[in-house]
């Protein structure tokens, strides 16, 4: 039975103005006297994020009774880190668009794109320690040296059509799941809260990000090519493996492993193969099975919550999990 979500305009309601900050604190510390930065900046900024990750460290400062203007700016610094890994994603995938539009890379050079990606990094790690509040510094590092084992370790296993489900879920941990639970964390550590409150902010962040990436995986199954901005099928002939693919192998080795290979030893998809191969994911549930996954995660998001008192907070951020399910986009 399919739920009805609230939007995302809905849901982030409360807090619109401090994402109005954000982004004009992300322009302001953009800014350069190398003019292509704020260029590229301004560009990116202006590709459709949705901004759920400084959402939600916004929404767990407030939360956690936080009243103040640093959430703003760790919520800025958040941005720089995802924004640092899409640039460099975009390169290593060679994916030639992202929302919609160009990918940073293919408008301006894959060199030029690298170094824009440090400078985010950098700059990110600049601005976390304008405050003193070295704990917060110590979780964007390790958060963001996730990320990038995570990165590498995908790489090593791109193309590898027996991929297991436990891999896929540690890069997913890795390059998702650990910086949704930081954002969380560091809302929680800004404001008035225990240390069990804090590590429920933290597990709440991270199941919330294995929903978000199960989903957006899903999407290339089942996304609209317009709304998503990219090709359907991309990641698979990027050659790599998601849940769906991975439950589809374990249960038909023949036809669906041959096509799976095919797609990723060309690198290309035709019309007849995918019809083949979504036919194939539909006559095993494979689909279905991802979709539960990412819902049991989402629940698994919830429970921690419940530690906080009854909050339109608090109700926001439970909001989150289903509309993450709905995506689609």
């Amino acid at each position: 039975m399919e739920k009805t979500s609230p939007a995302l305009s809905q849901i982030f309601e409360p807090i619109r103005a401090d994402l109005e900050l954000v982004d004009r604190e992300f322009a302001r510390h953009v800014e350069s006297q190398v003019e292509l930065i704020p260029t590229i900046g301004r560009y990116i900024q202006t590709s459709g994020g949705k901004r759920v990750r400084p959402a939600v460290l916004l929404m767990a400062a407030r939360l956690g009774g936080y009243g103040g203007d640093r959430a703003v700016l760790y919520a800025a610094v958040v941005e720089f880190i995802h924004t640092a890994t899409l640039v460099h994603d975009d390169i290593i995938d060679e994916s030639e668009l992202r929302r919609g539009r160009m990918a940073v890379h293919s408008r301006w050079g894959n060199d030029i794109t690298v170094l824009l990606g440090d400078y985010l990094y950098i700059k990110s790690m600049a601005l976390a320690l304008s405050h003193d509040h070295l704990d917060i510094v110590r979780v964007l590092c390790d958060v963001t040296l996730r990320m990038i084992e995570g990165e590498l370790y995908q790489l090593t296993k791109n193309g590898d059509a027996d991929l297991a489900e436990e891999e896929h879920f540690d890069i997913i941990r890795r390059k998702t799941a650990y910086l949704f639970g930081g954002c969380a964390q560091i809302g929680g550590m800004l404001g008035n809260v225990t240390r069990e409150q804090e590590q429920a902010l933290q597990e709440y962040g991270f199941n919330l990000g294995i929903a978000f990436q199960l989903v957006d995986d899903l999407l290339d199954f089942t996304g609209d090519l317009k709304a998503l901005g990219k090709p359907i099928g991309a990641d698979l002939r990027e050659g790599k493996m998601t849940l769906p693919l991975i439950h589809l192998l374990q249960h038909d080795r023949g036809a669906a492993g041959r096509i799976v290979r095919e797609i990723i030893a060309s690198r290309a998809a035709s019309d007849e193969q995918w019809d083949e191969l979504l036919q194939l994911l539909k006559e095993q549930r494979s689909i279905d099975y991802a979709y539960r996954c990412a819902g049991d995660f989402a629940e698994r998001a919830k429970k921690p919550l419940y530690t906080f008192p009854p909050s339109s907070e608090r109700d926001a951020l439970l909001a989150l999990p289903d509309y993450v399910l709905s995506r689609d986009r």
